[in-house]
């Protein structure tokens, strides 16, 4: 669509014939202007069927639950958050930029842990020790 490819890192870069551009009349307030001038971008990104995306990148944008990720897997960025057309693209292709680094970071897998023996002894002294308190409190009768 005219600015270059779009550069996540050194190594990946989505080319600018996989996005796609549309451009609307942004909502909200802005005078005159508003009605008649279409400043607001609506940025597109198959992810489902981008060669350029690793297989487990794709694999990890697609899994998460994401309210601009269409069931087919396209990407759809609206950004009308300036009031120039070219600055909300670029705000669409950052934020889209920014999704997919944000995805390049690959979670460590969560390892389960047991408590130790000597962490079970504390935390079974200390109910014992709430206990007694408690007890120590309650009201003392005739026939205890």
């Amino acid at each position: 669509m005219g600015s270059g490819p779009l550069t996540i890192t050194e190594t990946l870069a989505i080319p600018d014939d996989e996005l796609v551009e549309r451009f609307v009349r942004a909502s909200g307030a802005g005078g005159q202007n508003v009605n008649k001038v279409a400043t607001a971008v609506e940025l597109r990104f198959d992810i489902a069927h981008s060669p350029s995306l690793p297989d487990a990148l794709r694999e990890r944008l697609l899994a998460r639950a994401d309210r601009r990720l269409t069931d087919e897997g396209v990407m759809v960025i609206d950004a009308q958050r300036f009031r120039t057309q070219d600055r909300n693209r670029q705000d669409a292709r950052e934020r889209l930029a920014a999704f997919i680094a944000d995805a390049l970071h690959v979670p460590r897998p969560r390892i389960a842990t047991r408590p130790s023996r000597a962490a079970k002894a504390r935390r079974l002294d200390a109910k014992r020790g709430r206990g007694d308190i408690k007890r120590s409190r309650a009201k003392k009768t005739d026939w205890e």
